[in-house]
């Protein structure tokens, strides 16, 4: 029987490489009743594993907590070094409307555990996205650059393993990493910037140009916020030309996380070389199989 309101979480912790801690933050979420597990992606390099997870609002907002307060008593954030930037070992939780439940109701899911999250754990929490209280916050490179000097909304200070968390809530949005064949993060980073919204590029593109050092290769790591607004297949193409314009060659290209099917099929004819897209990578195809979806 599907589930009249849906909502996706997708929290982001600061572990990729212990996967005894990781299974232990899965088994946090799969306890909590009505809470459907979908997918987690770790990551070596950047120490980091993105979960996902979906249900009924109330299911949700408890085992997003419970998740949380595993990775709080896991996770020692001054032990921590990756490539990806992260201001607490829960680093970001964004909740996201799937069916029967607006933005503006997500965002208050996110305020509830915000205070949550401070009274019980004492993690202090800045709020994102369509929960954020103030203008500098709604953006979540913001809160990263600006976290030193930027008080937190709810609670105050840092905890001393743990750091903080933002949370919040947010459209649908596709993480995805495209590998260049190269060591040469300088070639990384200039495609990041001049693909990039902030600096011009593409709408609705967040990117910044990391380095693997595991596998001897670089990678352009992308957010895409409004995959109706600019295709996948346009980002795709634009770091291809920018990388063979520096005499490199992809390798291919790597989802995190699901994704939508109508995010898909605009770029149905071309070829974005995936690595490990797979039937089960489809957001609606896994909420079908936990029984979310008819």
């Amino acid at each position: 029987m599907s589930v009249t309101q849906i909502v996706e979480c997708v929290p982001n912790f600061s572990e990729g490489r212990d996967s005894g801690t990781v299974d232990e933050i899965v088994l946090s979420i799969a306890n909590v009743g009505g809470a459907a597990f979908l997918d987690r992606t770790s990551d070596f390099d950047h120490h980091r594993t993105v979960i996902t997870f979906a249900g009924s609002p109330g299911t949700v907002e408890e085992a997003a907590f419970q998740a949380v307060a595993a990775a709080v008593r896991c996770i020692d954030l001054r032990e921590h070094a990756g490539v990806h930037p992260r201001i607490g070992v829960a680093d970001v939780v964004p909740f996201v409307p799937v069916r029967g439940i607006s933005l503006a109701e997500c965002a208050g899911m996110a305020e509830r555990l915000a205070l949550k999250i401070w009274t019980r754990l004492q993690v202090p929490v800045y709020l994102y996205e369509a929960a954020a209280r103030r203008p500098e916050c709604r953006r979540l490179e913001n809160i990263r650059k600006f976290a030193s000097s930027l008080p937190p909304d709810v609670g105050e200070g840092r905890h001393a393993t743990a750091g903080a968390v933002v949370v919040g809530a947010r459209p649908f949005l596709i993480a995805w990493n495209i590998q260049l064949a190269t060591a040469d993060i300088t070639i990384a980073r200039r495609i990041a910037r001049e693909i990039r919204e902030s600096s011009g590029g593409l709408q609705c593109v967040k990117a910044m140009g990391l380095e693997l050092v595991s596998r001897g290769i670089t990678q352009v790591a992308i957010n895409l916020t409004d995959f109706e607004r600019t295709p996948l297949h346009m980002v795709f193409e634009m770091v291809k030309r920018r990388a063979e314009a520096s005499g490199v060659h992809l390798i291919g290209s790597e989802l995190i996380g699901l994704i939508p099917e109508r995010a898909l099929a605009p770029s149905a004819d071309h070829d974005l070389q995936w690595q490990n897209l797979t039937e089960e990578s489809v957001l609606e195809n896994r909420l079908r199989a936990v029984g979310q979806l008819e």
